[in-house]
């Protein structure tokens, strides 16, 4: 299948490692430059040789991205360094490890800025530059927690916010003719190199398999590049009608489509 976007330039957040890194080296098949953000210089390094043993014209930036200008400056050193952007994929995001549904309003500050305030300054800066050019991709990573009660209260309810951003304001791009395709993927759980479930693996495997037996159909986690094929697609010529499109991949894990569910 041709994409159609070879020599395009992407910025892929948070993507020298998990999902972000299986996104950057799916874009980078295609042809299409990528430039990866991390907060670590290794990960940068150790990301851009993996991706220049795919393409060339690849690159990083090492940044804290979620202080003060941090992303409007990455947007800068990234138009400065390798050119206009076509793509984003706004893929940072965690839970900071903020469980207590009556955490404080700076702890739901802090998450804000990570899940939503980070990609809505990136896609500030980057969108301008995309209408002139009436072309542009942007998805968003959410989360399957996002559409149903799963997970901590502040991180399911700032992911739900995330998609609902997504499907708005890739509405109003696509009605005022930019030639923008704004959606997002939501992903359910997904085995990473250091995410979330990879600790509890190491701490509390039982806890690990009683998730995956009850609420799980595959019975598995997902892996990242189970993933990217289809934010790969979004990001493509061929999602011109993909407008605001909310996408799981997700396994088959969530249940929301229905109002009651009799596993019995």
């Amino acid at each position: 299948m041709k994409l159609g976007i070879e020599g395009k330039l992407a910025l892929v957040t948070g993507g020298a490692t998990g999902i972000g890194k299986a996104i950057a080296l799916e874009l980078a098949r295609e042809g299409v430059r990528v430039v990866v953000t991390s907060r670590s210089s290794e990960r940068i390094d150790a990301a851009v040789t993996e991706l220049n043993h795919v393409g060339s014209g690849h690159g990083g930036i090492v940044s804290s991205i979620t202080d003060l200008g941090a992303p409007t400056q990455v947007v800068t050193e990234v138009h400065q360094q390798y050119g206009s952007i076509d793509i984003v994929v706004n893929n940072v995001g965690d839970t900071l490890g903020i469980l207590d549904p009556l955490c404080t309003l700076d702890d739901w500050a802090r998450l804000f800025r990570l899940i939503m305030g980070v990609a809505i300054e990136i896609n500030n800066a980057v969108i301008p530059s995309m209408r002139e050019r009436r072309w542009g991709r942007i998805v968003n990573i959410t989360a399957g927690a996002g559409m149903e009660n799963s997970g901590p209260v502040p991180y399911s309810s700032l992911k739900a916010a995330f998609t609902a951003y997504s499907r708005s304001l890739g509405r109003v791009l696509a009605l005022e003719n930019t030639g923008i395709v704004m959606s997002a993927v939501l992903p359910g759980v997904v085995l990473t190199e250091e995410g979330h479930w990879s600790e509890v693996l190491k701490t509390r495997p039982e806890h690990a398999e009683k998730y995956l037996q009850d609420r799980t159909v595959l019975r598995r986690f997902g892996k990242p590049e189970e993933i990217s094929p289809m934010v790969a697609l979004l990001c493509s010529e061929l999602a011109s009608f993909c407008i605001g499109s909310i996408v799981p991949v997700e396994g088959g894990q969530a249940r929301h489509f229905f109002q009651k569910v009799d596993d019995s």
